[in-house]
């Protein structure tokens, strides 16, 4: 009775509950995105600043705003553009008209007028059709415009994933596509020549590159359902399985969690599948003896993170598994100990490196192939102590693959800034060596994420079993 009861009260409640459209974020408060505004018009001075939100999705999917305009306000609606005037210290949301229609079929959507400013805390919210107006007059005085010159990121897994589609789009002589910041950009200059157009995301970048202390408590958030999923996927696993089950395993618990998605694909691979860093086709069944290496995690509130474990798919390590993990386990504990706040990343390699040292010099190799390995890990990080200066004109890349690890944030590979050679507080990033023996195709990595204090460190993912004990008793 008691089940018919609960079916009957979902029914009746089914239209009210869908009525209840995400149009602004339930997770950070408007204050700290009018912070955030506020520190961008000290960035621009006298200039302007204008970023579109993303379009409709489309294909029955969910809506899902761009990492840049969300940081920015904080709305979830398709087609709404942002200026920023530094000048007169406003700012101005254009959003569509109101569509009857859609609102009938999906619920109540923000629209223009006085509910949206106090909804958002953004000063005056109009129809986008007045933008045109809008930034004529911002032209009149022949200012600095800054758009976004990078390709809009959806929550993948890092910034560089719509530039690198883009780019294969516009040399492929059947296709020249070209991203919308693209035409936005010509589209501004058309409408209003006198404006200087210059790039807003380094701008933004440098802003999101310190965590505030809401947005790590979301990053922790995230991290501990992939943790969740991660640790249920052990305790399921079973020689026999394939890849694809338990990925399906971690699905349903991000979801049970209340994650929005998926930071990245995952990375499940079973065997010599793990030789491959990306491999995602999830498609091979488990054998006995196979280390399973298990790479994914969720996308809880526009917020990511990237938690990795390998364990013994029949639940215990082989005598040779043992060892080789065993020696990776610490020469990765030698990298994370060595980490403080305010430490250039050469520095922290060279105490890491001197204590890697010390590790292999005390163990006793019982296969000469584990011991090249495990120099060979060491001899990585010591060429990095003293990296020669990036070319002239390239990009910064502090805190990548090859040093320690990737920033987290919005994005998996998060942004990155020419200060990031220093591990400052507030920033948030990943430790991911990999051990390898390549002519066995034998992979062995982990990953945590690590975020920087006042005073040291703190370990996000620490509660997920890392030791050999530790990860036999959870598969127990």
């Amino acid at each position: 009775m008691r089940y018919t009861t609960l079916i009957v009260s979902l029914v009746l409640l089914g239209p009210l509950a869908a009525s209840a459209q995400p149009i602004f974020t339930d997770s950070l408060p408007k204050q700290e995105f009018a912070e955030r505004r506020t520190r961008l018009m000290e960035k621009i001075g006298d200039g302007v600043a204008i970023i579109q939100g993303t379009t409709e999705t489309g294909n029955a999917k969910k809506f899902r705003q761009n990492n840049q305009f969300y940081y920015l306000t904080g709305v979830e609606v398709p087609r709404a553009i942002l200026l920023v005037d530094g000048k007169s210290k406003r700012s101005e949301l254009f959003l569509p008209p109101r569509n009857e229609r859609k609102e009938r079929s999906e619920g109540p959507i923000l629209i223009p007028g006085p509910e949206a400013v106090q909804i958002t805390g953004i000063e005056a919210v109009e129809p986008r059709d007045r933008f045109d107006a809008a930034l004529k007059a911002a032209a009149s005085a022949a200012r600095k415009a800054y758009l976004p010159f990078r390709p809009e990121v959806l929550g993948g897994a890092s910034v560089e994933d719509p530039r690198e589609k883009w780019e294969a789009s516009a040399t492929d002589p059947w296709d020249g596509g070209r991203p919308r910041e693209t035409l936005f950009i010509d589209k501004v200059k058309a409408a209003a020549p006198a404006l200087d157009v210059q790039d807003l995301d380094p701008l933004v970048d440098a802003m999101r590159f310190v965590k505030s202390p809401r947005e790590i408590a979301l990053i922790r958030e995230s991290t501990r359902i992939g943790g969740l999923a991660l640790m249920e996927a052990m305790r399921s696993a079973r020689t026999g399985m394939y890849e694809y089950e338990l990925e399906a395993i971690a699905d349903y618990i991000f979801k049970a969690h209340n994650a929005q998605g998926i930071a990245y694909y995952a990375l499940v691979a079973a065997g010599k599948n793990a030789s491959y860093p990306h491999y995602h086709a999830a498609q091979t069944q488990t054998k006995d003896g196979d280390l399973v290496l298990f790479d994914y995690s969720p996308d809880y509130k526009y917020y990511a993170s990237d938690v990795t474990r390998q364990f013994p798919i029949n639940g215990k390590f082989s005598p040779e598994q043992r060892e080789l993990y065993g020696i990776y386990v610490k020469l990765y504990m030698s990298l994370m100990t060595s980490i403080k706040p305010n430490l250039p990343i050469p520095t922290l390699l060279k105490e890491a490196v001197g204590k890697m040292d010390a590790a292999i010099a005390s163990h006793t190799f019982t296969n000469p192939k584990f011991k090249e390995a495990a120099n060979r890990f060491v001899e990585n990080y010591r060429r990095r102590i003293n990296p020669p200066p990036p070319a002239a004109g390239a990009p910064a890349r502090p805190v990548r693959r090859g040093s320690i690890g990737h920033t987290v944030g919005m994005e998996v590979h998060d942004v990155y800034t020419e200060h990031g050679d220093v591990l400052v507080p507030g920033m948030v990033f990943t430790i991911e060596p990999a051990l390898t023996i390549p002519e066995d195709r034998v992979y062995i990595r982990l990953e945590d994420v690590i975020l920087i204090t006042e005073t040291g460190y703190e370990n996000l993912s620490a509660f997920m079993p890392m030791e050999i004990d530790a990860v036999e008793k959870l598969m127990a």
